[in-house]
């Protein structure tokens, strides 16, 4: 039997190397995706076949390139606020389970409310970096981000409380365990409304006013170079995997369902999460970036009271099953 120790360890060690590896793919996904959705070829000679490792190469590229900052810069913030952005989202992938008993840190009773409540600091590091580079399009940029939190956190909750709800417990493989099929339609809008929010949160398209490139440069990483920008585009895509799992084990049944009844484990929960960060890439390409004033009213407008409605129904539902 292996001792604790030793499995403690192992599993920090698949959580690290899942975290290094699966925003890669993501990004690769999404170079290939983007170019053949735009008939282009995309990365096509870095590692041979169909450019595998252009994204290993990009971060050499990355970590040739001189570490620059602004003289007028807070220097401290300025260096923290890539980390600010990362590391959330690492703590979040080890409480999510990804299989029967399968995650990095013990089932908490209260994971989602942790979840929910860390990924929510993830925005401190886009409004650290805009405020820490004395450049006013940077500034703008992590005012943005600021303002698309506050619009769009409040339907993030209200969906992942339904599911809560709906299971009975905060606990994610509690959730998972009281998954059944028909929560397909009767948590569908929720499913909706919280991924939605998460591609706000992230400030994935259309939702990406924050890095609005013709008007704002590059947003609050406009100062950033080398690994310290490297940093930041690995919390995007990190991201895009924690909301994707997170989005699965509410609404798709994590490891369980909905349309297999093999227990495929933790391969299934990853087919789910990979399946979910296509689409984050195909709504990129599909849609153009938002207006403010129309990133705002979609959110108090439409997500907010179709989250509110679903919270309702699960309320309803819920009282008469009992």
């Amino acid at each position: 039997m292996m001792p604790v120790w030793a499995e403690v360890a192992l599993k920090l060690v698949g959580c690290l190397l899942a975290f290094l590896t699966l925003p890669l793919l993501v990004g690769q996904l999404e170079h290939k995706t983007m170019a053949h959705m735009q008939s282009r070829l995309g990365p096509m000679y870095a590692g041979g076949f169909h450019g595998w490792a252009q994204l290993v190469a990009d971060g050499v590229k990355f970590a040739q390139k001189e570490q620059i900052v602004p003289a007028a810069a807070d220097s401290v913030v300025f260096r923290l606020a890539p980390v600010v952005a990362l590391l959330p989202y690492l703590l979040v992938l080890a409480v999510i389970p990804i299989g029967p008993g399968e995650q990095v840190a013990q089932a908490l009773d209260v994971g989602l409310f942790f979840a929910l409540a860390v990924i929510s600091v993830a925005v401190l590091g886009p409004i650290m970096a805009g405020w820490a580079s004395a450049n006013k399009y940077a500034l703008l940029g992590g005012l943005r981000a600021a303002a698309q939190l506050l619009a769009y956190e409040l339907p993030l909750v209200l969906a992942a409380a339904s599911a809560a709800m709906a299971a009975g417990t905060l606990s994610l493989p509690g959730i998972v365990e009281q998954w059944r099929w028909w929560w397909l339609p009767y948590q569908g809008v929720a499913a909706v409304v919280f991924f939605t929010a998460g591609l706000a949160e992230l400030r994935r398209p259309p939702f990406d006013m924050p890095v609005a490139d013709a008007e704002i440069v590059f947003g609050p990483y406009t100062e950033y170079t080398g690994l310290r920008f490297a940093f930041f585009l690995l919390a995007e895509y990190a991201g895009i995997v924690v909301f994707a799992a997170l989005t699965t084990v509410l609404f798709l049944g994590g490891w369980r369902g909905p349309f297999l009844d093999v227990q495929l484990g933790w391969l299934w929960t990853l087919i789910k999460v990979m399946a979910l960060s296509f689409a984050v890439i195909w709504l990129r390409v599909s849609y153009p970036r938002l207006r403010a004033d129309q990133l705002q009213r979609f959110a108090w407008t439409v997500l907010v009271p179709l989250s509110f409605a679903q919270l309702l129904l699960t309320g309803v539902v819920e009282v008469a099953r009992a």
